[in-house]
């Protein structure tokens, strides 16, 4: 191995998008913000209350989080997946690289990352998913702009009608939930959640078929679609001249809120208040055509904050969270694991949703704070540097 080949992961390149890394980080924070509360109780997603926070804030706490950022947030990161897939293409094309070997073990070390994931810490794993859509991504790396925009907004439409026949369905044959079967199911999650390690590994493989059923009719088809939307971004360098969008970022606000949020109260209110029914079904086709345009007026609001004169202090506080969005996400589910399962202080069903939420806050905080700390003497996070290292089958620099 020569020297030139050993520099290669290193060798440099444009300046880092800080607005991008500070997108990235906001996302990161929607993202603990939806996690946490699947971490902290098993009855959370399931259809039924937990009997031990039922009180109206409990249910407030819910309906807020539900309404702003469950299923918004994972697409914001999904679009930047697809951004950062045309970064890493310019890259390779500038270094004379292969690009396909180089992508193809990066999306290995993904899924290798993703399955530990799942099995260990979190079942509702994002990391498989984006290792197996980024095969996907790459055979389209070439498409156009404009036809990457058309399939993507074919797919959300796909999904939502989807959902509206699938609603249709339910709705002739009756369905009815049985809440009864659900929260038994919840309370047995709960008592394996609180026992040992090999207790707590042995619930999260009996949630993973339900939760690949939900990545592969709901969570997936969304995702690609953001992907490409991103894929064509990332090709007219959208985030790199943003002074040219303000119009754009104005009008994606003006759209995306209030869309979006109409979209989100229907999906609130069906899951919390009428779940397992044809109601919520169609509810889920709503979100997938609302929740992108919701997403999409977050991420013009950072942008456009980041952006302004007094955005620095925002961007300063976000962008180095968004450097090392792989570890921290990693690290926030070890410590949830640590925190609610019997791994550490099987808190899971005992902390309230105002709790959970407070907890989802301070460790975002704390993990901004060691974030900063980290960039100032290494130049990438500490599972950023071995996924590197296994992309680009050489040893990137360890000290900045």
């Amino acid at each position: 191995m020569t020297e030139t080949t050993v520099r290669r992961p290193d060798a440099p390149a444009r300046p880092r998008l800080t607005d991008v890394d500070a997108l990235r980080g906001f996302a990161l924070l929607g993202i603990l913000l939806v996690n946490i509360h699947y971490l902290a109780s098993a009855h959370h997603g399931s259809g039924v209350e937990d009997p031990a926070f039922g009180a109206p804030l409990d249910t407030a706490v819910r309906a807020v989080t539900a309404v702003l950022f469950e299923a918004k947030f994972f697409l914001l990161f999904s679009f930047l997946f697809g951004y950062s897939f045309t970064l890493q293409l310019a890259s390779a094309e500038r270094a004379g690289a292969r690009f396909t070997p180089r992508f193809l073990r990066r999306l290995a070390g993904l899924f290798v990352l993703g399955v530990l994931h799942a099995v260990l810490l979190f079942p509702g794993d994002i990391l498989t998913t984006y290792a197996v859509l980024g095969l996907i991504l790459l055979a389209l790396r070439r498409v156009r702009p404009r036809t990457a925009v058309r399939v993507a907004v074919m797919l959300f439409a796909l999904t939502a009608a989807g959902y509206a026949l699938l609603a249709l369905v339910a709705h002739a044959a009756r369905l009815s939930p049985d809440l009864a079967a659900a929260a038994a199911g919840a309370d047995e999650a709960t008592a394996a959640l609180r026992s040992g390690p090999a207790s707590v590994v042995g619930a999260h493989l009996d949630e993973l078929p339900d939760v690949v059923f939900l990545l592969v009719f709901f969570q997936a088809p969304a995702a690609l679609a953001a992907f490409l939307l991103g894929l064509a971004a990332g090709r007219h360098q959208t985030l790199a001249a943003l002074d040219r969008h303000q119009c754009l970022l104005r009008r994606l606000q003006a759209v995306g809120f209030p869309v979006g949020l109409a979209g989100g109260v229907v999906y609130a209110h069906a899951s919390l208040a009428h779940p397992g029914t044809a109601y919520q079904v169609l509810a889920l086709g709503v979100d997938v055509i609302t929740a992108p345009l919701l997403a999409a007026a977050y991420a013009a609001t950072v942008l456009r904050v980041v952006r302004s004169p007094r955005g620095r202090a925002v961007s300063a506080a976000l962008a180095p969270a968004g450097r090392m969005t792989l570890t921290n996400y990693l690290t926030q589910s070890l410590v949830c694991a640590l925190l609610f399962t019997g791994y550490g202080t099987a808190l899971v069903g005992r902390v309230s949703p105002l709790g959970v939420t407070a907890v989802a806050f301070t460790l975002f905080a704390a993990q901004a704070a060691a974030c900063r700390w980290w960039l100032r003497g290494h130049p990438y996070g500490p599972v950023e540097w071995l996924l590197r290292a296994a992309t680009h089958l050489a040893r990137p620099r360890w000290r900045a």
